[in-house]
Parts: structure tokens; C-alpha cells; sequence
């Protein structure tokens, strides 16, 4: 099946300053038109979790009743949009599994999802994966859909993210402390401070994203879920607050969603990285993972699993 009627969306400088107000995000190349015009010869560039996030909603018409969205593969970006630009998504069903019965629980499905953003000249912007867990409208019925799902979208096109920047001029990027040179594999912290969730529906509907599980709590027993793409951004920006360096994010290898997130929890994320490639003499590739956690009653949750490629000055 094939979902290609969500709203086109044109990005505005609105869109950006309403996303920018409820996640923080602190790159550089988004605030700063200059900047941004020096480096990439384009402005004012979009961030891209306001891409993302504006993809993933529009994804949304496929999966309007989705009890929790399990995890995302393979992103990656072709060409960084800029505002003004006009994205539209197209969602094929590539994958179905339904799960084993549950005493007491409703009967559920996965859907896995292929997600290919173009612009207003059709020209690719995002290509990813993800894993949607859907209600089945008969109860009783035995689907026989039995998909292996373990290896849809793990494969990430990193030549095709690596193209997305390769035309910039990252030596007219401001140093930074610490510098791709300060950082090494293996280096691994936790991130001073945390981030309250606010604001989750409005980024929800700013997104297009239809989720009923973002908007009524009936449809999430009694309490709304965060959207997915909330909990990353505020991620991401928290990252950016230790590494002012960071670029752009080209890529994820996968984000996996460990538990639920809903609004007035407090987020930290501890950052590993995994590798690292020197691009010249100017930046490096970071291969990064951040495990965020949520505080709870009970202690900190591990709430997100995220995998990504970082350009780094």
C-alpha cells in the first residue's frame, strides 16, 4: 500500500521558530543566515529534525491509530532543504508481522514503513524506515502475516548522506572547543542537564503528525504520548550544547524507542563515540550514540537507543 496525499508543506521561517522554541536546537547553520550562506552557498538552511519531523508526520496518514512507533532505520538525507522549500512524503508498506496474543491485550501488528521525501522539484531529500505497532480491526482474525522485520532498513546509503554536504565549504565554518581533533573513539559522557517535555502537541500538529496517541489520551490509556521525533530533537539539542562544533546530522543508522515519553518528564542523554573519520583538515564524521533517559518515580528509564552519523567541525 502507498499513502502519497499528506499536505505538501512549504517551510516557513515560522515553522523554524516555532520548532526551534520548543526543542532549543542550537546549530548553527539554521540561526545563522550568514553562516549558513558562507558554508553551503544556500539560505537560510532548514534544521534538519524540522525536516525529520515534518517527514515522520506526514508518514502519520499511514498510521493514524499507531499504539507506539518502535523504531526508525536507514535515514538519510540526499540534499539539505532550505525554508522555502516544499517537502512531500510518500509512505509504502513494505513489511507486516502480527504479533503473538497477549492475555488481556488488544491484538497488534508491525508495520514497517519505507518514507522517501522529495522537494518541489522532485528531487530526493530523505530516505528511511521505520516500525509502527498498529491495532487489528478484527480481533479474532489470524493475519499470516509473519514478515521478518529484523533487517528492514538496516543497511544506511552513507554515500548518499556524504553527498548531501560535500559541496561546502566547511573551512569557512567557526572553530570550536572541543575541535574534531579534541575528540576521539571511545570518548563517552553524560550530558550536564536536562530538558522538560513541553509542548508536545503543538510540535505534533506543527508536524502534521495525525498520531491519535499525540492528541487524546483515551487513545493511549489515559495518558498522551510524546512524539517520537520530540524526544530526539531535545536530544540533539542537548548534544549541540557539548559539541557547538556539530555540523548537521546526515544520517541514522537506527533510533530505537525503548519506553514512553510523555510531557513534564525530564530527558538527559549520555553521548558515546563510536568512531570517528577525518574529512581533510577541517571536520570529521562522529559516529555517535545517545541513550536518553526519562526520570521517573523509580529512577532514570532508558526511554531512546539513537545511532547517527554528526559532520564536526
Amino acid at each position: 500500500m502507498r499513502f502519497d496525499t499528506a499536505p505538501a508543506v512549504t517551510l516557513t521561517e515560522g515553522h523554524a521558530a516555532v520548532h526551534q522554541s520548543i526543542v532549543g536546537d542550537r546549530l548553527r547553520l539554521p540561526l545563522d543566515t550568514t553562516l549558513s550562506t558562507r558554508v553551503t552557498g544556500r539560505s537560510p538552511l532548514a534544521h534538519p529534525a524540522l525536516v525529520w519531523n515534518l517527514a515522520i508526520g506526514q508518514s502519520t496518514l499511514a498510521t493514524r491509530q499507531v499504539k507506539a512507533n518502535l523504531f526508525y532505520r536507514g535515514l538519510a538525507f540526499h540534499r539539505a532543504p532550505t525554508i522555502g522549500d516544499t517537502l512531500h512524503t510518500t509512505t509504502t508498506v513494505v513489511a507486516l508481522h502480527q504479533n503473538s496474543p497477549k492475555p488481556n491485550r488488544p491484538a497488534t501488528g508491525l508495520a514497517a514503513l519505507h518514507i522517501i521525501t522529495v522537494d518541489q522539484q522532485s528531487r530526493p531529500i530523505l530516505d528511511f524506515h521505520r516500525c509502527a505497532m498498529l491495532p487489528l480491526r478484527n480481533q479474532n482474525a489470524e493475519t499470516g502475516h509473519t514478515d521478518d522485520l529484523s533487517t528492514i532498513g538496516t543497511e544506511t546509503n552513507l554515500a548518499t548522506a556524504k553527498a548531501s554536504f560535500a559541496d561546502w565549504n566547511l573551512a569557512a565554518y567557526p572553530d570550536s572547543t572541543p575541535s574534531a581533533s579534541d575528540l576521539h573513539p571511545g570518548m563517552s559522557w553524560q550530558i550536564s542537564g536536562g530538558d522538560t517535555v513541553s509542548s508536545a502537541p503543538e510540535l505534533a500538529r506543527l508536524t502534521l503528525n495525525i498520531a491519535a496517541v499525540h492528541h487524546d489520551s483515551t487513545a493511549a490509556g489515559g495518558r498522551r504520548l510524546v512524539y517520537g521525533g520530540h524526544t530526539i530533537a531535545l536530544a540533539l539539542a542537548q548534544i549541540t550544547r557539548d559539541l557547538p562544533g556539530l555540523v548537521t546530522v546526515p544520517a541514522w543508522h537506527s533510533c530505537d524507542h525503548t519506553a514512553p515519553v510523555y510531557e513534564g518528564d525530564t530527558l538527559r542523554t549520555h553521548i558515546t563515540i563510536d568512531s570517528l573519520t577525518p574529512l581533510g583538515d577541517h571536520a570529521a564524521l562522529l559516529d555517535l550514540h545517545a541513550v536518553v533517559t526519562a526520570d521517573r518515580d523509580d529512577g532514570r528509564v532508558p526511554v531512546l537507543d539513537w545511532r547517527f552519523l554528526a559532520l564536526h567541525r
